[in-house]
């Protein structure tokens, strides 16, 4: 219930979410006594209205500021058809999101967002799109950063950051961390890192950013991390065995605990809890042989595609790949790739298509425009170790400012 004090006109919510939108009640103050003589006058007239000062243009009986912080108790999913309703709420849900997203970050409240890379043919920086996993939400285009590296730099999140670690810069590998903070659309520079990388692992763990390889196999700082609960920390060398480094790592997830490296040699994992003389160790042959570079862990299992383009999973307590049964007339087979990650407990699966739209209705002219498709999907449990599939919602997603030929180079979930 909205609740207000007559002295300090202060609001305060007391009651739970549902409640809330049922009980929402403005105040207004009652006229005053008329005279005797005006009474027939005073009772004829009508309630006066809001004044222009409480009117808002978001929820015309609430102030904006008291009407964001409503707003910011609707769950994501509700925003698409929300942003309809005015254009007041468009420019609040899609042009100029700060406000709302600062409110539900005082309310503790998140929802799992995907935040997509693309390349354009002609560019070696990569431009960074924000997407809602569901069906009418259009890409909300995000700033560029500060450092324009290419698509070979490593990303990793934590929380409603991402980390763009290394790249290259005309060619020549970079040493930069760059932190995007997707709440507030910004970004800012971190710690530079030890040694410049170019196709590095990067994982975040709980509290520390790990990076390895990507570097001159020499360097003591092939391996390091960086405590992300101190705002002054630097990258510390994390040992690692020579015989190790001669790797192209393409591919990285954690898993149990464990970092789980992909690289064209063998793969590798890393025990952050074992001593340093046992952190380091091969992969199995099984998940080795059967992991190809973009994949994402969802409960435990470690999903990927094979080279028939169909999704599987591998179980660590098992050390066997089972086919996600299901999804055959569902999805197509990704011959060409696709990219994975772990939205809310689902699997999110993004992948590019051909699209072609209209410039114009008048001229009919038909021109290329970039469009991907992404699938949520919840895999569970059969007998026998079997997975089983089943697609929750799917959607076509048109970037109509990219130019025709541009490629995803990066797909993590962001909490917002």
């Amino acid at each position: 219930m909205l609740s207000e004090s007559p002295s300090s006109m202060c609001y305060s919510w007391t009651d739970s979410p549902e409640e809330e939108k049922k009980k929402v009640v403005v105040r207004r103050p009652l006229p005053l006594p008329a005279a005797s003589g005006a009474m027939s006058a005073a009772g004829s007239t009508s309630s006066p209205e809001p004044s222009e000062a409480v009117r808002g243009s978001l929820i015309p009986v609430l102030p904006d500021d008291l009407a964001v912080h409503c707003i910011a108790r609707l769950p994501r999913a509700a925003h698409p058809a929300l942003a309809l309703v005015s254009r007041a709420l468009h420019a609040l849900l899609c042009r100029h999101p700060e406000p709302l997203l600062a409110a539900r970050k005082r309310l503790g409240l998140s929802d799992p967002h995907v935040l997509v890379s693309l390349r354009p043919p002609s560019s070696a920086s990569p431009l960074f799109f924000l997407l809602l996993p569901q069906p009418g939400w259009p890409p909300l285009p995000l700033p560029t950063p500060p450092v324009p590296v290419s698509s070979s730099s490593a990303a990793a999140a934590a929380g409603s950051r991402l980390f763009l670690v290394g790249g290259s810069v005309d060619g020549v590998p970079a040493p930069s961390v760059q932190v995007l903070d997707a709440r507030t659309r910004s970004w800012s520079v971190g710690p530079r890192l030890s040694s410049p990388r170019e196709f590095a692992a990067a994982v975040a763990l709980p509290g520390a950013l790990f990076v390895a390889g990507g570097c001159v196999p020499s360097s003591p700082f092939w391996a390091e991390s960086l405590d992300l609960a101190s705002p002054r920390a630097k990258w510390a060398p994390v040992p690692s065995p020579d015989h190790l480094r001669e790797k192209w790592i393409h591919g990285c997830v954690s898993l149990a605990g464990k970092v789980l490296a992909v690289a064209d040699r063998g793969g590798l994992a890393y025990d952050p809890a074992a001593p340093p003389a046992e952190a380091w160790a091969p992969v199995s042959p099984v998940l080795d042989m059967g992991w190809k570079g973009r994949a994402a862990v969802v409960g435990g299992i470690l999903y990927s595609y094979d080279y028939m383009g169909q999704v599987k999973g591998y179980d660590p307590d098992t050390d066997a790949w089972s086919m996600v049964q299901g999804l055959d007339k569902e999805l197509p087979r990704f011959l060409c790739g696709a990219t994975l990650a772990n939205v809310g407990g689902l699997l999110y699966l993004i992948w590019e298509v051909k699209w072609k739209g209209k410039a114009s209705a008048s001229d009919g002219e038909v021109r290329g425009m970039v469009a991907v498709e992404w699938a949520t999907i919840e895999v569970t449990s059969a007998k026998e170790g079997r997975l089983m599939g089943k697609v929750m919602c799917r959607d076509t997603v048109v970037f109509a400012d990219m130019p025709r030929g541009s490629a995803i180079t990066h797909c993590v979930a962001l909490d917002l």
